[in-house]
């Protein structure tokens, strides 16, 4: 039997400064009516069953909003979106099964199945990547085209705005 392994990201340089950027937002675990309606409208945009606000904290990645997943929160080691907040834009996966960096993942080779990703990361006005807009298949799929990965992108702008007005109130 072979063991699978998969790669944990690096945590990035600027790791406090995001952090604190994180923290400031105070996204409570509440309910979230208008990031529900992004990430709904995500999933049908792109066909997958699941869409996800993903916020990277220090040990974890959770959820203010999600479609098609029961889980609140995941590990940040094992997190797809660890790797998504190191890009300036989309981060794609098309076949996690086929990347090095997934293809022995809990969440690949367990129930959550996952195959294929796409992130965008969320960034404050600094410049801090605190986490993604993601969207999550259980099938491989070509990867996005650039007007897809706009779209996408634009999703994610919607969640910063939509952070950045509760964060002024």
């Amino acid at each position: 039997m072979s063991i699978r392994r998969f790669t944990i990201a690096e945590r990035p340089a600027n790791e406090a400064g995001r952090q604190a950027a994180l923290d400031a937002y105070g996204v409570a675990a509440a309910a979230h009516p208008e990031l529900d309606d992004i990430v709904a409208e995500a999933a049908a945009a792109f066909d997958v069953p699941t869409a996800l606000v993903s916020l990277i904290d220090r040990d974890r990645q959770w959820f203010p909003a999600r479609v098609g997943l029961e889980a609140a929160e995941t590990p940040r080691s094992i997190s797809f979106c660890s790797h998504a907040i190191h890009q300036d834009g989309p981060f794609v996966v098309p076949d996690a099964t086929a990347d090095p960096r997934f293809a022995g993942n809990p969440l690949v080779v367990g129930e959550a199945n996952i195959r294929f990703y796409a992130g965008a990361p969320l960034v404050t006005p600094e410049g801090y990547r605190i986490g993604t807009l993601c969207i999550i298949g259980t099938s491989a799929r070509k990867p996005l085209d650039v007007i897809e990965q706009q779209r996408l992108t634009a999703f994610a702008r919607e969640v910063m705005d939509v952070l950045e007005q509760r964060r002024k109130r």
